[in-house]
């Protein structure tokens, strides 16, 4: 189990899981709490942990790489050191390697993709050597791959640390071998031009699939760095054009005053060679300059300046020697011997005979036999480099590659053939010229950070590209209605159609909130509360009646309460004149409210009601009578009800309701009334 999965660094960086490893560092993907983001962190190996000096290095290299800020250059956010850890916290990268990139292509790239890749390597070397960090490792494992065709240099300043700072060829350095200037190989003075090298080399590798130099040693390929030349990328795939070999080759010159002086100055060819592909730099590449004092005092031994892994010959130089004849008489005459003579018959025989050969064979055998046709294999649909020395497809046929155009077949693509496949011809035609595709045709993605939509849109359109509906964010740095971010990415190689996504700007963030209750609010107590919400007193009516509002109290109001308003909404009210005068209605005579009055009433209980039972008596469902009676003795019960209007009494015995009757309660108070 990892020791540092789940672990939380201070108190900030949880570890995830371990995503990579190396000679000096593990690297784990983390979750930075504080800023709620997915982090790559490289943790320094404990051995190496131990050793102070070494983690002074690790530390201040790392501090001056958080110091640049490139789109091609993967990001540190964050350099921590404590007693425990040494670790720096960095971009996490979703992509893979140039290197796997390259495999997954079969290692060869088409030139037109190589450009862009190197182009933002250049630029992402540009800009850190312009802070004065140079990388020392340069190779496509150091280079990330995005989705989006876009590419990110690694690592930069850790080769240094790995080192020592010292140019020395150490364990570290015979890792990335293939890839290191002759310089480094010798332990010699490192300055900028040094990772051009190595620049030169992985675009050689992107162009030709291949590696300069190999060997079974890397200090075998150390030394092939150092003295020997490599095929030039045209020698190997001649359809790759000369000006992009051109390039390639000055920046891997082994001498660094040969090479290019910065990255700006490789950049600068390249991006003419993006625009002219058949421009002619006119570079004198000669591949050694020896100084004087590098030559031996003899001269005998030469520097070979042939191919890789070719050695002068043993020896030293070799030296013609002529050899001077003299007769040994020098008077009298001389008698030259007789087998010239006879060379010279046994000459003119041979030459009658081969006369007579060469007309059998041409005139008469012409005339004897029929002649010979030969049928014009199929090329058409294959790639170039399956059919580039395949005699067993060819045959007797020489290929011959003609021009490359653009087509919508893949790159390297054979499209026409003359002669035409399946075509009879004779023995006088031995060669097939082709066709090749060079890919669709290539629109170079531009930049639209901060352009005007409207105006991305229809560039995009006339370039030939597809502009689809945008997205539209907040921001606080881009203007509304401008571009704040876009795919493809700048300098990206598109074909025709392609769609671009473009996220435009809504300006600065507005925050949104109900829009509160003014209504019955004085005119300047909503006003008040209009400024307090962040909004803008609009138009302010006071010409309006209103039967309900007070007059100076706010009537109607617009937005009305609890829609959603945005700070900086403008608000509009209307102010009450209280009622309309000519519409006001004089108040109706006051009418007498009515006087209780209490009569009198006697209840009667029917003759079937004998013996002592309880009587009950409701008024307007209120209990007004509730008591035990003797009904033999006295069957009548007078009782005193005082109300206004009309009553119904509800008489009940033993719960049983058994009469009711009416009472009259007004006019002067009376003394009594009949049930």
């Amino acid at each position: 189990m990892d020791p540092y999965i789940g672990k939380l660094l201070d108190n900030r960086y949880e570890i995830l899981e371990a995503i990579g490893s190396g000679g000096m560092a593990r690297v784990y993907k983390a979750r930075c709490h504080r800023l709620n983001r997915l982090v790559a962190i490289k943790i320094l190996r404990e051995d190496l942990a131990q050793d102070a000096e070494f983690r002074r290095r690790f530390h201040d290299e790392s501090q001056a790489v958080a110091m640049l800020s490139h789109p091609n250059i993967v990001a540190v956010y964050d350099v921590s050191r404590s007693s425990e850890l040494e670790y720096i916290v960095m971009e996490l990268i979703d992509g893979i390697t140039l290197k796997q990139y390259m495999q997954k292509k079969g290692n060869k790239l088409n030139w037109r993709e190589a450009l862009h890749f190197i182009t933002q390597i250049t630029k992402a070397l540009g800009h850190a050597h312009s802070r004065g960090i140079i990388h020392r490792d340069i190779k496509p494992h150091n280079i990330m791959v995005l989705r989006d065709g876009s590419v990110k240099v690694a690592d930069f300043g850790i080769a240094r640390v790995a080192s020592g700072g010292h140019s020395t060829l150490t364990q570290e350095a015979l890792g990335s071998v293939h890839y290191i200037s002759p310089e480094q190989a010798r332990g010699s003075h490192i300055d900028a031009r040094s990772d051009l090298y190595s620049a030169g080399v992985v675009l050689y590798e992107m162009i030709t699939g291949r590696l300069p130099f190999e060997g079974d040693t890397p200090v075998s390929v150390a030394i092939q760095h150092i003295n020997s030349i490599p095929l030039s990328p045209r020698e190997i795939d001649p359809s790759i054009p000369e000006a992009l070999e051109a390039i390639t080759m000055k920046a891997m010159a082994p001498v660094p005053d040969n090479r290019y002086a910065s990255a700006d100055e490789m950049l600068a060819d390249l991006e003419e060679f993006r625009k002219n592909p058949d421009i002619n730099f006119d570079y004198d590449l000669t591949p050694f300059s020896v100084k004087e004092e590098e030559l031996d005092q003899d001269r005998t031994q030469i520097l070979s300046a042939g191919r890789a892994g070719q050695r002068p010959p043993q020896g030293g130089a070799h030296f013609q020697r002529e050899d001077r004849y003299e007769d040994a008489e020098e008077d009298g005459p001389r008698r030259g011997p007789l087998w010239p003579i006879l060379l010279a018959a046994a000459a003119v025989l041979l030459f009658v005979g081969l006369v007579v050969a060469l007309l059998w064979n041409t005139v008469f055998a012409g005339l004897l036999k029929v002649p010979v046709t030969y049928q014009v294999p199929e090329l058409v649909g294959r790639n170039i480099e399956q059919v580039r020395g395949n005699q067993e497809l060819l045959g007797r046929f020489t290929l011959v590659e003609g021009e490359t155009v653009t087509d919508d077949a893949d790159p390297g693509t054979i499209i026409r053939q003359t002669p035409e496949e399946g075509d009879m011809v004779g023995e006088d035609v031995s060669q097939i010229t082709v066709t090749i595709s060079g890919g669709p045709e290539i629109i170079m993605m531009i930049d639209l950070y901060d352009m005007d939509y409207q105006s991305a849109f229809h560039t995009l359109t006339e370039m030939g590209l597809k502009p689809v509906l945008p997205e539209y964010v907040n921001s606080d740095e881009v203007e509304e209605g401008h571009i704040i971010s876009f795919t493809p990415m700048k300098d990206m190689p598109l074909s025709p159609g392609t769609e671009v996504r473009m996220v435009v700007s809504r300006g600065p963030e507005v925050k949104e909130f109900e829009m509160p209750k003014l209504l019955d609010m004085t005119l300047e107590t909503a006003e008040s509360t209009i400024r307090t919400w962040n909004l803008t007193i609009g138009r302010v009516d006071e010409e309006v009646y209103s039967d309900t509002v007070p007059a100076g109290h706010v009537v109607s109001q617009f937005p009305t309460a609890g829609t959603f308003v945005e700070e900086g909404d403008e608000v509009n009210l209307q102010i009450s004149k209280g009622p309309d005068p000519s519409t006001i209605v004089p108040d109706p005579p006051p009418v007498a409210e009515p006087v209780e009055v209490t009569k009198i009433v006697e209840i009667e209980l029917p003759r079937t009601v004998r013996g002592r039972v309880n009587v009950k008596i409701l008024m307007d469902a209120t209990e007004i009578f509730n008591e035990e009676v003797d009904a033999s003795e006295d069957r009548t019960i007078q009782l005193p009800v005082t109300g206004t209007g009309i009553k119904t009494l509800y008489v009940y015995v033993d719960g049983e309701n058994i009469d009711s009757t009416t009472v009259e309660l007004t006019g002067a108070e009376e003394g009594n009334s009949d049930g």
